[in-house]
Order: C-alpha cells, then structure tokens, then sequence
C-alpha cells in the first residue's frame, strides 16, 4: 500500500534538504500545495543557482515534451535543478509524464501542482510517481480542524491566541485557508509590539466581526436558550448583512445541531470521550453540546436539523418569494427554541 504523506512531515524533510526526484502536490486545498511548493523553491537551490536551474511552467502555457526535456537537462554549477509544473490540471496529455517519472534524473526534482481536484487514479502516472518520488493529496479541513491550524500557524509565528478569538475567526471566514491566513497576517501586522496576542477585540477592529455578535454567539445562546440574546444577535445579522450572510449562519446551525444529534444516540456521555468522538482539541468547543444535551431532547434535535434545511431551501428561493433572510432567520430561532 503506498505510504501516505503529511503535510508536516513533507515539510520537515524539505527543511532538512532530503529531496525526492518527483513530488506530486494534488487536492481540493490549494494552501497546502502551494507552502510546499514555495518551500521547495526556497531550499533546493541557494538564490544563485536559481538563473540557471530553475524553470517554472504552466499547464495552460506548456506541453509535456517541453518538460520531460527541462527534467533532462543537467544543472550548470549546481548538483540539482528544479522544475516547477503549476496548474498542471490544465496539461494536455499529462500522463506521458508517466515516460520521464519512471526513471527521473537524480539531479532534478520536479514538482507537479494539480490544484482542485487529483490525477485519476486508473492512470499509471500518480502510481509510478509513488514509487520514484512522493504523492501528497491536499485536503479541505473541517470546520473543527480551523481552529487547531490557526492556532499552529500563529505559534509558529510566536503570537498567541484564545479559542474563542480562533473560533469566531473560523465561523466568519470558514475553511478557506489561503483567505484565512491571509487575514491572519493583517492581524500580525497590527499586533502592538510588547503583546503578541490577537483577542476577539483585535479581531472585531481589524476585520469587522462583532465579538459579541456572531455565529459563535448565537450558537451559545441556543445552547443556553437565552431566546433575548439569541433575537439581539439576529437583529445585529439584520442590520450587518454583509457581514454576517445567512448561509454562514446555517451552515454553523446545521453542523451544531447535526453533531448534537451524534452527542445523543452515544452511550458514553463523557465530555472528554465527546470531545474525541466529534474531534474537539479544546474543551472550550465542547462546552455548548453539553448544555444543548440537556436543553434539546433527541427527537426535537432531529426536528431541528431538518428545519434548518427546510429554511437554506427557502433562502434560496424554494417555496419562498418574499421573505427575506433576517425574516427567515428569526422564524427558524423560534422554531428551534419554542
């Protein structure tokens, strides 16, 4: 079976210049395949050597004779050479690769980027590839991945931040992680120097987003079913609807409830053993199940989760012409708590 690799590991060895002669970066998460990418052409050769032996293509603008001829070539004054395929999705032909990787060059390494989506597996190439280099799919995380990987990335980077603060930006932005850390930077950038820390307040002044009204928030109070502060933050949502669309606000309802709803039917209720089966890395994140698990019987859990799609149905103009998303939205939180 062939090995499968992670995106730490890859890393690790490229920081540690042991290089394989053919990397294949594949997958619906384009972040990951573009850190590695970027990471391979900032070791594999010193700023020197990079004139005369490095070549970046793009599928659209290439075909594969001109780069199995690129992999072929020797290096001047350098052990290696780099050749970089991006947007290879858009290669015509792109198996014959399948020709060159079964026996690469030892002094190239050449990296095939196929962003959204992965070679068809029927074929030999991402086979051959397996066996003379290494194969790495990319995938999109979870909603309950975002906050751990903001958290990493921001301790790597020596800044600290509180889950709250990690789940409100997950909530706002969701999973796409070049969007994502793209406005982490923003926030490092306005971090004052003597606290490396980014809070729900830097949050609320740098991006927008409400510490006290939002996603998070509403679903703390459903939890809790504080019905005054569950209205309050939909009438926020009513009077900021750019900032704060109903599909974001659904889709944390219906991942909530539809979680709630494993918590339920699992006969060891034990908050760390919940923690483990829905894949919480803090506790903070599974405090509202536990009080929703007193607050919501199973049967009305179940009736929940398919109001919540009747009302993303009807925002979309099924069996609705006239009320808009904020009329929906309360109609769906007085469904959900009465």
């Amino acid at each position: 079976m062939a090995k499968e690799w992670g995106f730490e590991e890859i890393k690790g060895n490229i920081r540690a210049k042991k290089f394989v002669p053919v990397y294949l970066f594949q997958g619906e998460e384009s972040y990951f395949i573009d850190q590695l990418t970027n990471l391979l052409i900032e070791n594999v050769l010193d700023a020197s050597e990079r004139d005369f032996n490095q070549s970046v293509f793009y599928g659209l603008d290439t075909d594969v004779g001109t780069i199995i001829n690129a992999c072929k070539r020797f290096p001047m004054m350098s052990e290696l050479q780099l050749v970089v395929v991006k947007e290879a999705q858009s290669l015509k032909n792109i198996d014959d690769l399948v020709h060159y990787v079964k026996k690469p060059m030892r002094s190239t390494v050449l990296v095939i980027n196929v962003k959204y989506g992965k070679l068809d597996g029927r074929k030999k190439l991402s086979g051959e590839i397996d066996k003379t280099g290494l194969v790495f799919e990319s995938k999109k995380l979870y909603d309950n991945q975002v906050p751990p990987f903001i958290t990493a990335f921001l301790r790597e980077r020596k800044v600290k931040i509180d889950m709250k603060a990690a789940q409100l930006l997950t909530d706002y932005l969701g999973n796409n992680l070049s969007k994502l850390v793209n406005e982490l930077e923003k926030l490092i950038i306005s971090l004052p120097e003597k606290d490396a820390a980014i809070t729900t307040e830097l949050i609320e002044k740098n991006i927008g987003i409400s510490k006290d009204y939002n996603n998070f928030e509403l679903q703390k109070a459903l939890a809790n079913k504080d019905v005054l502060k569950a209205n309050r933050i939909v009438f926020y949502f009513e009077q900021n609807p750019k900032n704060n669309p109903l599909t974001i606000t659904l889709t944390t309802l219906f991942n909530f409830f539809s979680n709630l709803m494993i918590c339920h039917y699992e006969k060891d209720r034990n908050q760390a053993h919940l923690m483990s089966l829905l894949g919480f890395r803090f506790q903070l994140q599974i405090v509202d199940y536990m009080q929703a698990l007193r607050n919501y019987a199973p049967l009305k859990t179940m009736q929940i989760v398919s109001l919540v799609r009747e009302c993303d149905a009807k925002s979309k103009g099924v069996g609705n012409a006239s009320i808009s998303d904020a009329g929906l939205l309360k109609e769906l939180l007085f469904k959900i708590m009465h």
